[in-house]
């Protein structure tokens, strides 16, 4: 361990005018207060308190985040409390610390996929809680994350004392939320650390493995990475452009992952050596572009310039790949000192020191900017569910970013693999709502295309659209989900709302009573509902029986709400002299919710429960019938209409209707209606039993690559 006098020296290295007093008395505290307690190696505890704050110096941070990492474990694991932290060493020491200890307890990792139902849905939304306040520690103070990064890289490199499965709980937790995180806030080399520590963890095998091929590869080709350094270092100095060189192979997780990202084994990976180029000044940054590209060949479509789009947080730096010595594809990173300084602190940059005074660098972002871009791209609806959520976070947070511009010129900047759709309600959800269609380069495209750095984005909107059920298959950010989901609710609840009182009029004109507000009203506070709409969406999507508002609200008549069952009838709700029929214009499977609507002379016509014929026939209430699938008495064989979008490639057509059989569903028709040179357009009749069993064939058809959308025909055309 360090001592204090260690300490102060590496604080003083940047900042000569640090408080030394203050960091000799808290480390005296740390060491009482630690005092007698041991870490699983058999070192005394205090030795982990001051190594994380040994890794905060090399950030070159405030004396109060230094404090924080020397008292960070007091106010949890020992009589230490924040009043008397805050009498020693002040209001922001002692709220620092406090945020870390809250941080601590939080379990952030997810739930364990062997335990039950119950368990890991607790344990899920358990998570989904603790990554709000993770967020709101974020929001209050970027140093409490920067402290907790810290103390999590100090345990996952001393991880080995830890009990085996301990240590792959921990090394999963820093895979899924820490490493992430670091590389969203622009530390990149915390990042990558804390990954190739837990994969040492997760997949030692892996690791070692590419570990001996880098060996092998180094002595068959020699050192290639000093040979390229120097030949770097020539055209530089052939220019008279003073920069620096280095190079280094990628870490063990980064090629591991390119690895299975790309399918390829490891004699076919390119760009496994990375170089970068540090000079004085932007213009001299495009100068020694130019002279790796007069040198080597530019890879087609590698090259990204982050000077002239910079990352949120605040990231600046121009990657391009090059074929280089004996055709070895490598990565080359070009920037100026001060955006390497940034590229390393990343957010931290904001409170590093340099010659005892903030470093003023131009490239520094601010912390409560970059918190609140977050926050929205994020624009989570708080009804979100937990696994919502989730999501939402994990897409922001954690995936890469690409730009994007508007037809005017305006930067839009969205996560890796978003869509026109995303970038529609990254605008404006109101554009994302209203969005028919979109324009990439000039050239129209279907909504599901992924976007690509550069690419000008035009959206063509309409009046009367709405959001469709599949875009959330087609959307990529958080806040594109949350939107499509929030209108998909508002639009289904009054629908709901509307057939839910259709359905309590019918039952309860069966039983001789009267729907009155008074009667829903305290129905919905018997069955502990918000209100009577909230108990009406509830009939209407099914989750409640208006037979069981009947009987909950008059059980003397419960006998005569019953409803006659007859074996000859696949539902209930149905005089068994009553014919009854599926409508071919939605075709509802046993299973989905429905409705009966009476047709003169033809008996009732089942309608699934989003049909929209259902809308033009509000003002008939007369006609509805409150009906329900009689398990086991519903017809083997029922036929539904399938749309697909597959791409014209040799085989497509087979594959698609290889796994129709093999998911035992009976193909009786199939019309190709819009063949063009790229894609088809086809309509499919299949044969299926019920709703489980076409969710399974969706399932296979859109889990193949080729296949770009499949949907089920709602034809109105055919309506009774």
């Amino acid at each position: 361990m360090i001592t204090p006098d260690d300490l102060v020296a590496l604080v003083r290295n940047y900042n000569p005018s640090c408080d030394e007093a203050l960091i000799r008395r808290a480390w005296e505290y740390g060491e009482s207060m630690h005092a007698g307690q041991m870490r699983h190696s058999g070192e005394p505890y205090f030795t982990h308190p001051v190594a994380v704050a040994s890794i905060l110096t090399e950030m070159r941070l405030d004396d109060a985040t230094i404090v924080t990492a020397l008292l960070h474990d007091t106010i949890e694991d020992t009589r230490s409390t924040y009043a008397e932290v805050e009498r020693m060493f002040g209001h922001d020491v002692a709220e620092l610390v406090d945020g870390v200890t809250k941080l601590t307890n939080l379990q952030l990792s997810a739930a364990d996929p062997a335990s039950g139902e119950g368990r890991r849905a607790s344990a899920e939304a358990k998570q989904a809680e603790n990554f709000r306040k993770l967020l709101m520690a974020m929001s209050r103070d970027l140093r409490v994350i920067l402290v907790k990064l810290a103390d999590r890289l100090h345990n996952m490199r001393t991880i080995r004392s830890m009990r085996p499965d301990k240590q792959l709980q921990k090394a999963r937790e820093t895979m899924e939320i820490f490493a992430p995180l670091a590389g969203r806030m622009g530390m990149q080399w915390m990042r990558e650390e804390l990954e190739d520590l837990a994969f040492r963890v997760i997949n030692p095998e892996a690791r070692n493995s590419i570990l001996r091929r880098f060996i092998t590869l180094q002595r068959e080709s020699g050192d290639v990475i000093a040979r390229i350094t120097a030949d770097i270092r020539f055209e530089l100095e052939k220019a008279n452009l003073d920069g620096t060189v280095y190079g280094r192979a990628k870490k063990p997780y980064s090629v591991w992952r390119k690895m299975q990202e790309k399918d390829l084994a490891f004699s076919r990976l390119s760009d496994i050596y990375g170089f970068r180029i540090i000079v004085d000044d932007v213009s001299e940054c495009y100068q020694a572009l130019g002279l790796i590209h007069q040198r080597w060949r530019a890879v087609p479509g590698r090259f990204k310039d982050y000077i002239s789009q910079p990352k949120s947080n605040g990231y600046r730096s121009i990657h391009t790949t090059v074929s280089g010595r004996d055709g070895k594809r490598v990565e080359v990173q070009i920037r100026t000192r001060e955006m390497h300084e940034v590229a390393e602190a990343g957010v931290a940059a904001h409170w590093s020191y340099k010659d005892g005074m903030r470093a003023v660098n131009p490239f520094a972002i601010d912390p409560a900017k970059w918190i609140e871009s977050l926050t929205q791209r994020l624009d989570v609806d708080k009804d979100e569910d937990h696994d919502e959520f989730l999501e939402h976070v994990k897409l922001e947070m954690y995936a890469d970013q690409v730009f994007c511009f508007t037809p005017k010129g305006d930067v839009i900047q969205l996560p890796k693999g978003a869509t026109p759709l995303d970038f529609a309600y990254a605008i404006h959800t109101r554009i994302g709502n209203a969005t028919v269609s979109a324009k990439v380069d000039g050239l129209r495209v279907p909504l599901w295309t992924r976007l690509r750095n550069g690419q000008q984005v035009e959206i063509i909107t309409a009046d009367g659209q709405r959001p469709q059920t599949m875009w959330i298959e087609l959307v990529h950010t958080g806040r594109a989900k949350a939107a499509i989901r929030r209108s998909l609710r508002e639009e289904d609840r009054e629908r709901f709302v509307r057939l839910g009182r259709e359905l309590c009029r019918v039952a309860f004109d069966k039983v001789g009573r009267r729907v009155t507000d008074k009667a829903l009203d305290t129905a919905a506070r018997t069955l502990r509902l918000k209100g009577a709409n909230d108990l009406l969406a509830r009939i209407g999507s099914e989750e409640i029986s208006a037979r069981s508002v009947v009987a909950q609200l008059y059980p003397e008549t419960s006998t005569m709400a019953e409803v006659e069952v007859d074996a000859s009838h696949p539902v209930m709700g149905l005089d068994k002299d009553i014919p009854f029929r599926r409508a071919s214009c939605c075709q509802p499977l046993p299973g989905e919710r429905m409705v009966g609507i009476t047709y003169r002379g033809r008996g009732v016509y089942a309608h699934a429960i989003d049909c929209p014929v259902l809308a033009d026939l509000d003002n008939q209430p007369e006609r509805w019938v409150d009906l329900r699938w009689l398990e086991g008495k519903h017809a083997a064989v029922n036929k539904i209409q399938l749309e697909m979008t597959i791409s014209n490639s040799a085989g497509v057509l087979g594959r698609c209707c290889t796994l129709i059989g093999e998911q035992g569903a009976n193909i009786s028709n199939l019309v190709f209606k819009d063949p063009k040179p790229d894609f088809f357009l086809i309509a499919v009749e299949i044969e299926v039993s019920d709703a489980e069993h076409l969710h399974r064939i969706l399932t296979v058809l859109s889990a193949e690559t080729d296949v770009a959308q499949v949907t089920r025909v709602r034809d109105l055309s055919l309506k009774p």
